[in-house]
């Protein structure tokens, strides 16, 4: 994916339209059970001393949490992001965020529901870096 100067964008949401906005209000009250499960700790602040926002249009990209305080987008995949074509589609979307700026941490379904506790640590040490 080619990505022009254009594109960079420094505001929260990194030029999301509205649609994506109307998307994204939807697929906060259709979470993964994994998503839903690593929200339920996250969106206690005192866990890592900032709001984090789940469901969060960036561009033309809904990312599944995202914390603005330390540029940080963190995803959870399922078996679905071991295809082929979506691990292309990922490799893009993770080169359109990190070129605006922002870290991309990814988690596995499993990783979530098999040790919460370690995917909690990772994202710790991935805001005190």
């Amino acid at each position: 994916m080619k990505i022009s100067k254009i594109q960079l964008d420094d505001s929260m949401w990194k030029g999301a339209n509205s649609g994506t906005f109307k998307k994204a209000q939807i697929l906060r009250e259709d979470m993964t059970n994994s998503e839903t499960l690593l929200w339920n700790k996250l969106k206690d602040k005192r866990l890592l001393g900032c709001k984090i926002r789940r469901q969060h249009p960036i561009g033309i990209y809904i990312v599944d949490f995202y914390i603005h305080k330390y540029n940080l987008v963190i995803e959870v995949d399922g078996e679905y992001h071991d295809k082929q074509e979506q691990i292309i589609k990922d490799k893009e979307r993770t080169n359109f965020l990190e070129f605006n700026g922002l870290k991309v941490i990814r988690f596995k379904n499993k990783e979530v529901e098999n040790d919460i506790l370690s995917v909690i640590n990772q994202i710790r040490n991935e805001i005190e870096k």
